[in-house]
């Protein structure tokens, strides 16, 4: 069989840039660590600053790379387990210590979410907002969507919005019997509100994972979590991790 077109094409000089700074980050950088900047590194490895930022922007990708707004270019550290098995069955906020509540309003849901939870579509549920960070940086932000049904105590809580409320819904969630759980997951593009919360530019590449708590027979709380791509792996209980590179 003759050699298509395809395997005729020499690889590009930006690909094996990219594999020889990577050997780089491994023996000379540490995690954290602040990369010269883009004239030294030319210098160093003898190729055009054009190229360089094509290998750089690689990496950066496939999660070697941080680019810090005030800060630089950093070596990023490892990939952050994002477990998308179904075999712990526990409610938002039990154990999490790496998620952080920021806030909880009244709103209405996407259309999709609202599906999920048997609701009319301009219907107000309890939406909190948290973020999960690992080593100081944010990685993921999550929207939990509380029907009121869920949870009916809450309205003898005087708690204004914020952080102590979106504890309180928390709490008064996990109150119920957690029958099990679903999860789905796909890639996507960072929203401009998502973005701005990883530190990312809108568009990036991101995991979003949604999760359908199961209680009595219904859907008790619906959770759409956006993970940064490049710094996220999912993981499968037992079964081993699946590195997603972007």
């Amino acid at each position: 069989m003759g050699t298509t077109q395809l395997e005729s094409v020499p690889e590009p000089k930006y690909w094996h840039l990219k594999t020889v700074i990577g050997e780089a980050l491994d023996s000379d950088f540490a995690v954290g660590e602040i990369l010269p900047n883009e004239r030294e590194l030319a210098a160093r490895f003898g190729v055009a600053r054009a190229t360089l930022r094509q290998a750089l922007e690689q990496l950066e990708l496939e999660g070697r790379l941080q680019r810090r707004r005030g800060v630089g270019t950093t070596v990023a550290p490892p990939r952050v387990g994002v477990d998308v098995s179904t075999t712990q069955h526990v409610w938002p906020g039990v154990s999490e210590e790496t998620w952080q509540s920021v806030d909880s309003t009244l709103d209405t849901t996407p259309t999709a979410v609202a599906r999920l939870l048997d609701l009319a579509p301009d219907e107000q549920v309890h939406v909190v907002r948290r973020l999960r960070v690992t080593q100081g940086q944010p990685v993921a932000a999550e929207l939990l969507y509380v029907p009121s049904g869920s949870v009916p105590e809450l309205t003898a809580i005087d708690t204004p919005n914020g952080p102590a409320r979106a504890r309180s819904v928390l709490r008064e969630l996990q109150r119920l019997a957690l029958d099990g759980q679903d999860r789905s997951v796909e890639l996507g593009s960072a929203r401009a509100d998502d973005a701005k919360e990883l530190d990312r530019l809108p568009g990036a590449p991101v995991l979003v994972v949604t999760t359908r708590y199961l209680s009595e027979g219904r859907t008790a709380a619906v959770s759409v979590a956006t993970y940064r791509a490049d710094t996220c792996r999912l993981t499968f209980g037992d079964s081993g991790d699946l590195v997603m590179a972007s």
